[in-house]
């Protein structure tokens, strides 16, 4: 039998952003929640790559790039855009530095 460890309805808000980066588009879906720490789960729609960032990580270029599978220069660009759209305020204080 399956035991389902939770099983939460939550009400979010989503964000969708595009933008061209060394002529390639790039579209991305950011789901802003109180789950998963308070971290916003961030998705690469053409590569179906994501991963769960806060307004920390998405200083990281090295990061992305690997994250998303991106060049340097293109996470660069991503970094940029998702500092302006990612703050932590969802993250609970006790996961806060």
């Amino acid at each position: 039998m399956e035991h389902i460890l939770f099983d939460e309805m939550e009400t979010t808000r989503t964000r969708h952003i595009g933008f061209i980066s060394g002529g390639k588009r790039f579209d991305f879906m950011l789901t802003f929640s109180e789950h998963f720490l308070g971290k916003t789960v961030v998705l690469c729609l053409q590569s179906k790559r994501g991963d769960l960032l806060d307004s920390h990580d998405v200083h990281d270029v090295d990061l992305l790039c690997r994250k998303f599978a991106m060049t340097p220069e293109d996470a660069s660009h991503l970094s940029n855009a998702l500092q302006t759209m990612i703050s932590d305020e969802f993250i609970r204080p006790q996961y806060m530095d």
